[in-house]
């Protein structure tokens, strides 16, 4: 389901969960949407890249910074592998870097912002776990879409109309 929009679909389905967090949007992909895939780390993209450079099927990654500005959880790079192996986008409550390549990537990215530091890669965290932000649970196998309106989370696909 391509062409959706976030609008709509809660106009079809009123109590869907609708994240409260203001997210930027980066890469030409301005929305996508998939079964959500979550990674749980503070500071540390190590999960976010091997997660990356696995191949999917459409899927969503929805890392929880925390909502800190330290360090990027993704840059260039980490999205182009994200890209090529097949994952719709990414949603990150934290900040990414390399936001001028990334914006050229057939890829949906959502962050809070950008900071050009590192972050470390010792792999610390968790993935698919039940993650919250923005009054919102993301849970490994819900749905997800995302707009240039906002993101909702859907425990079933929405069928096209």
């Amino acid at each position: 389901m391509k062409n959706f929009a976030t609008a709509d679909l809660i106009d079809i389905a009123p109590d869907t969960p609708s994240c409260e967090t203001d997210f930027k949007s980066y890469g030409l992909r301005t929305r996508f949407c998939g079964r959500i895939r979550t990674v749980q780390c503070r500071s540390d993209n190590g999960l976010v890249k091997q997660l990356a450079n696995t191949a999917s099927d459409g899927e969503v990654l929805v890392v929880d910074g925390g909502g800190l500005r330290y360090s990027a959880l993704m840059g260039d790079m980490i999205a182009e592998a994200a890209a090529r192996n097949g994952w719709a986008g990414a949603v990150i409550y934290g900040v990414i870097r390399d936001s001028d390549a990334i914006g050229r990537m057939d890829f949906g990215v959502k962050a809070l912002g950008t900071n050009p530091r590192k972050s470390a890669k010792d792999g610390r965290g968790a993935t698919d776990t039940a993650v919250a932000f923005g009054g919102v649970v993301f849970t490994p196998g819900a749905w997800l879409y995302s707009d240039e309106d906002g993101i909702l989370v859907a425990e079933q696909p929405f069928q096209a109309a």
